[in-house]
């Protein structure tokens, strides 16, 4: 695995320079480390690309004891930005494990690429233990990528129907973050991405720092999901019932 690629992921810093990735890569982490202590037994990260988080799933702050990296055959791993070819193969249907084999899975900003969120779903819960669980990400404020394989946004409430659809006990949501980080995100995204020249776009991501800065550190998410809050995504912990 590439050291660089993965440190880009899991060790990622607030500066001008990451200001259009910062937020969304920042919240992935934030909520994938509170939920390592949960991570056990053989763990299977559907969507892996360069599998950034091997290390952090095969640390000593989780119960894992095995790293299996699924992705899509359809890249050229010397040519193109994923430079590690997965441990296993899959068509986004089908995930090539036996039923009820693998006790933890990893689901980082895939469901808003799938057509059949569901169909996906219940294909992890088929490979998954009894009391087995699902660690997920979408992202809910983010510019259209990988097109034409981008399909939607979730809501709290639309991805909570998908889960529980699919078989899991109502999980547990969070929102990555609110308003405060929407604003920084928006920001980041137009200094990044967006249609302003490039260089004009450059100075502003030294004269924007600062506010941007500020406003990913007191922003204060909400979990309650009401009327006028604002998500820029959310995390899932779910699980498989006993039987």
């Amino acid at each position: 695995m590439s050291q660089d690629l993965s440190a880009g992921f899991t060790k990622i810093k607030c500066r001008p320079s990451s200001m259009h990735h910062y937020t969304t890569r920042e919240g992935v982490l934030t909520a994938l480390h509170q939920n390592l202590p949960k991570f056990k037994g053989v763990v299977l990260d559907v969507g892996c690309g360069n599998m950034p988080y091997k290390p952090l799933v095969l640390s000593n702050v989780t119960k894992a004891t095995t790293y299996i990296g699924l992705d899509l055959d359809v890249y050229d791993y010397k040519a193109n930005v994923y430079t590690t070819q997965p441990d296993l193969l899959w068509d986004g249907q089908k995930i090539p494990l036996d039923n009820e084999s693998v006790d933890t899975v990893i689901l980082t900003e895939v469901l808003e690429h799938c057509a059949d969120p569901e169909a996906v779903l219940r294909e992890i819960f088929r490979v998954l233990r009894p009391n087995g669980n699902l660690f997920l990400t979408v992202p809910f404020l983010w510019l259209l990528h990988e097109v034409p394989h981008d399909e939607y946004r979730y809501t709290p409430f639309s991805l909570r129907r998908h889960i529980q659809n699919a078989g899991f006990l109502p999980p547990e949501l969070h929102s990555l973050g609110g308003w405060n980080r929407a604003l920084a995100q928006m920001l980041g995204m137009w200094v990044g991405y967006g249609s302003a020249p490039r260089l004009l776009r450059k100075g502003l991501r030294y004269a924007l720092f600062p506010l941007y800065w500020l406003l990913v550190r007191t922003d204060r998410p909400s979990d309650a999901f009401g009327h006028a809050d604002m998500i820029t995504g959310l995390s899932a912990w779910c699980t498989k019932p006993a039987n």
